[in-house]
């Protein structure tokens, strides 16, 4: 399946990371290489191809330095399936290393929904055509057949029926029968075409229309748990009865997306579509595998060594390569590109069983976010912090500008709070964001301003007792 990411160069995976993520060079590099490395090996004989697996990255990192949101953009900018899970998940009490398998199943349906989709767009302008038709079937009905005239009245009506003899009073009947039918449709065909027109140009949005939808029953489902498969139970014998129609008093511009979906969805092979998302799983999927480390046997976790090596253990055959069953089918792992991540800590990546270590051959480590990060941070990225505030104020007609010197004060705050408590990274800034702002938008519905200027002044009044002079001192060189 062709997929406009891989078709990118790495230098433009990575200048489309640069709008959200500031930094982190290194591990943008390695994710584009992986990625593009796909690509080109799509491009190879089928022999070939069959014997370059991808190659997983292991990134490491404090939290709050852009590791999940590197996979998250990623998820986001392309067509492929991927899934995000937590390590520590597997290593719940009672629970140790079961259902590891459940990844790769979440990676299915994420391929199913992916696949699905594209192949719903495919159909939706023949689906828009076939909309239309049933609005204006909806607005003018149109007639209904004409009775049979041939009806047998009594056993010589059915004997000279037979014979092809028609009385004159009936040729006379079916005759003007006939010409009223045509002039009937004449008129319901003119009346359509000028509801057609006025459907075109959206005078009849907001009309009120009834159409006939599929019912689809409420099924309750059974999860047969280990095995991660799921049974509808009213779907039983669901496919057997013939599908329920319900009427649905709807406007026209609601029923135009109900029918769209419905008639789209008449239109797919939902076979042909298990088929090409199960290959989409196994060529193109990617796993994203969080907190990695925490299920290292690290210094300070004796105690729990064995249950995290079991859940290590498990993981093993999924990253090197099996056949998982889903209940789509079978799915091979051996070309899924996994991605682990973890703050490393207190565990060091060799505190990972060699095997699994073999299989992350690709190290990136990310760095500490400084203060000049933290500026960038809060103004550059298409989705910035600053940018997400004014937004929600200005909803409340209320304008807020930040100057210069606050946005460096601001900056300055996140670093001094992660180097004097916890190291927690971007997500500082949120922390400050919300304290700094708390006030205003706590009275934001009764002010008479229409614009606040935040300056460093009010910056450094909102966060003294937080940040003391003798501390700050220390930190400058």
């Amino acid at each position: 399946m062709a997929n406009k990411l891989y078709q990118m160069t790495p230098k433009e995976i990575v200048q489309e990371l640069d709008k959200y993520i500031i930094g982190q060079d290194e591990a943008k590099k390695s994710v584009a290489i992986a990625l593009r490395n796909r690509y080109r090996r799509s491009l190879l004989s089928d022999e070939m191809r069959e014997e370059i697996t991808p190659k997983n990255i292991l990134m490491m990192g404090p939290t709050g330095c852009g590791k999940t949101e590197i996979a998250r953009r990623l998820a986001k900018l392309m067509d492929a399936p991927f899934v995000k899970v937590e390590a520590t998940k597997f290593t719940e009490v009672g629970y140790v290393g079961r259902d590891v398998d459940s990844m790769v199943r979440d990676l299915v349906e994420a391929s199913i929904r992916i696949t699905k989709q594209q192949m719903l767009e495919e159909k939706y302008s023949i689906a828009d055509e076939l909309v239309e038709e049933r609005i204006i079937e909806a607005i003018i009905p149109g007639n209904k057949k004409a009775a049979n005239t041939n009806k047998s009245r009594g056993p010589f009506d059915f004997i000279l029926g037979n014979a092809g003899y028609v009385s004159q009073k009936e040729q006379y009947e079916q005759q003007q029968a006939q010409q009223a039918e045509a002039s009937n449709g004449m008129d319901v065909d003119l009346a359509r075409e000028q509801v057609r027109q006025q459907l075109r140009e959206g005078l009849l949005e907001e009309q009120y229309i009834e159409i006939q939808v599929t019912d689809a029953p409420k099924t309750n489902n059974l999860d047969m748990g280990n095995e991660g498969m799921s049974i509808a139970i009213g779907n039983i014998f669901g496919d057997m009865a013939p599908k329920k129609k319900k009427n649905k008093r709807v406007k026209v511009k609601d029923a135009r997306k109900i029918l769209r979906e419905e008639e789209a969805q008449n239109l797919i092979d939902m076979d042909q579509v298990t088929d090409d998302a199960l290959e989409n799983a196994e060529q193109n999927g990617i796993i994203f595998i969080d907190e990695i480390d925490k299920i290292a046997s690290g210094s300070n976790y004796r105690s729990a060594d064995v249950s995290r090596e079991g859940v290590q253990r498990d993981i093993l055959p999924i990253v090197e390569g099996s056949v998982i069953n889903t209940k789509h089918g079978p799915v091979k792992t051996d070309h899924i590109l996994f991605i682990g991540a973890g703050a490393f800590h207190t565990a060091k990546p060799t505190d990972l069983i060699p095997e699994l270590q073999g299989r992350f051959p690709i190290r990136v480590e990310l760095e500490n976010l400084d203060k000049d990060t933290f500026v960038k941070i809060l103004t550059v990225p298409e989705n910035a912090m600053l940018k997400q505030h004014k937004a929600l104020l200005e909803t409340e007609g209320v304008g807020i500008e930040f100057t210069d010197e606050a946005i460096d004060e601001i900056a300055t705050m996140a670093f001094l709070m992660n180097e004097q408590t916890e190291n927690i990274g971007a997500r500082r800034l949120h922390t400050i964001l919300e304290k700094l702002l708390e006030d205003i938008s706590f009275n934001i519905p009764d002010m008479d301003e229409e614009k606040i200027v935040i300056d460093r002044e009010y910056v450094k009044e909102k966060f003294e007792e937080k940040i003391h002079p003798e501390d700050i001192d220390k930190y400058i060189l």
